[in-house]
């Protein structure tokens, strides 16, 4: 819980502070990267940590994980600009892209299905508490003392959750020899570094029809292609084909990808919409964007008693039907700018969301076995991540369009107030594709999808599971 926490209060702290950010340092075009490479180091690291997690454990690969989180956070501390900002974002990004993941696959080592029904409780609790102080300080650092304190205040944080896990959390594993899929991981990287590149660059720093953009497009599907080819070959492939061929495992990750990118294209944009549009304070909007992160785990803290009663893929479809009339609800509030109809709006997306994410991931985790599950969490974690790479990365290219279509600049409330609400009506349609992958999910009870229950909620070890691979394929896979 709390190195989940490290992850959850970043993902709301730093939206709040942009305006601030970019009046000291500059850089308005260039402020989502900020998001964006965060979640593309976050994204391509995480099957590269999960793999990782199967074989040598999960406790040094998520205690790596916050000691980089930590190093990147005290590097963005001390950025002189918005270049080196990005840059030390990125290292931020590579710690993430451990925490979350293995902290995730750690719940799903020493708890049941049903156990983990009343367990996503406490950890809703931590994104719940997060959805408050994360907005709140950093709107009150952002307005009271320096943005600068939004990376500091997680030095602590970091110290106390890796001190908590080496004290408190054992497990044995099994040694053996594996080979790092190096090539795979440093194809996959370079290929989506150079997809999100293309997405966010086009239109700004060149044209969308330039030899750039193309090329960028061309050589990434190319290198995205090498990619399958080379996990095909390799003997511990980073990101195992296999997973593409179960169906809940398919359909739970392409939601994932839906989820990520309506939960950045919000998360990002509403408190630089209503800081310029409605005039509000960086605490006031950081307080609308933890009305969406509070929707979240209340209603994730919930969603056991619902997917243990009709199921997952049920679950999963009211919870993004919440979620479309939430971030319709949204459009029709930017139309009159105010932080109270933007939070409720939020907090509707919220409720929304936590009613897909949560049973979906545990659905996929329960699915197979132990050797199995880090990669499995990492798969889901690494779509979400991407959806929200991707998501950010096209959310900024229509905001840009719009803005310089506008001709009345990127500081005038007008051209800012339109641009909000193209990524708003943008993450409408990402939210209401997203229903096709929870259409296509394998129907089942809770009992027909999970692999086996664990024979010991012990932190010792993982618990004993079967071997043979039929029996982790759930229904439809």
């Amino acid at each position: 819980m709390l190195s989940t926490g490290l992850v959850a209060i970043e993902a709301t702290i730093l939206a709040t502070a942009v305006p601030s950010i970019v009046a000291d340092i500059g850089g308005f075009s260039q402020f989502p990267w900020l998001f964006s490479i965060f979640l593309l180091a976050q994204a391509v690291s995480v099957p590269v940590y999960s793999k990782l997690a199967d074989t040598v454990g999960r406790k040094p690969v998520i205690l790596f994980g916050i000691a980089a989180f930590l190093v990147g956070s005290i590097l963005c501390g001390v950025a002189w600009d918005m270049t080196s900002l990005i840059v030390f974002r990125a290292v931020q990004g590579l710690g993430a892209g451990a925490v979350l993941p293995v902290s995730i696959t750690i719940t799903g080592d020493i708890y049941t299905v049903r156990e983990r029904a009343r367990v996503q409780g406490y950890i809703a609790s931590v994104w719940a508490a997060s959805s408050v102080i994360g907005p709140s300080l950093g709107g009150l650092f952002a307005e009271f003392l320096s943005w600068r304190w939004i990376f500091f205040v997680n030095i602590p944080l970091c110290f106390i959750a890796a001190w908590m896990l080496i004290r408190a959390y054992h497990e044995t594993v099994e040694r053996q020899k594996h080979r790092i899929d190096v090539a795979g991981a440093a194809v996959l990287t370079v290929g989506l570094t150079l997809l999100i590149l293309a997405v966010l660059e086009g239109g700004q720093a060149w044209a969308w029809w330039s030899w750039q953009s193309i090329g960028a497009f061309a050589l990434a599907a190319v290198l995205l292609t090498a990619f399958v080819l080379i996990e095909r070959r390799a003997a511990e492939p980073v990101l195992p084909l296999w997973l593409f061929s179960r169906r809940l495992i398919v359909t739970t990750s392409l939601i994932s990808f839906g989820v990520g990118a309506a939960l950045i294209g919000l998360t990002s944009y509403v408190p630089t919409f209503l800081e310029i549009s409605a005039g509000a304070s960086p605490l006031v909007s950081g307080l609308a964007v933890a009305a969406l992160t509070l929707g979240w785990p209340i209603s994730a803290s919930q969603s056991g008693r619902l997917f243990l009663r009709i199921g997952f893929r049920a679950t999963a479809l009211i919870g993004l039907g919440i979620a479309v009339l939430g971030a319709v609800g949204l459009f029709a509030a930017s139309l009159v700018p105010s932080p109270w109809t933007t939070a409720i709006a939020c907090f509707v997306v919220g409720l929304g969301l936590g009613l897909v994410a949560s049973p979906t991931l545990i659905a996929a985790q329960s699915s197979v076995a132990w050797t199995e599950r880090g990669v499995v969490t990492g798969a889901n974690m690494f779509l979400r991540s991407m959806g929200s790479a991707v998501g950010v990365a096209i959310f900024g290219a229509v905001a840009n369009a719009v803005i310089a279509g506008s001709g009345l600049g990127e500081h005038s409330p007008d051209a800012i107030q339109a641009a909000s609400g193209a990524v708003f009506i943008a993450v409408v349609v990402a939210t209401a594709v997203t229903i096709a992958g929870a259409l296509a999910m394998p129907r089942g009870h809770v009992d027909d999808i999970e692999h086996r229950p664990a024979e010991a909620a012990d932190l010792n070890g993982p618990a004993r599971e079967p071997a043979d691979e039929e029996a982790a394929a759930p229904p439809g896979g």
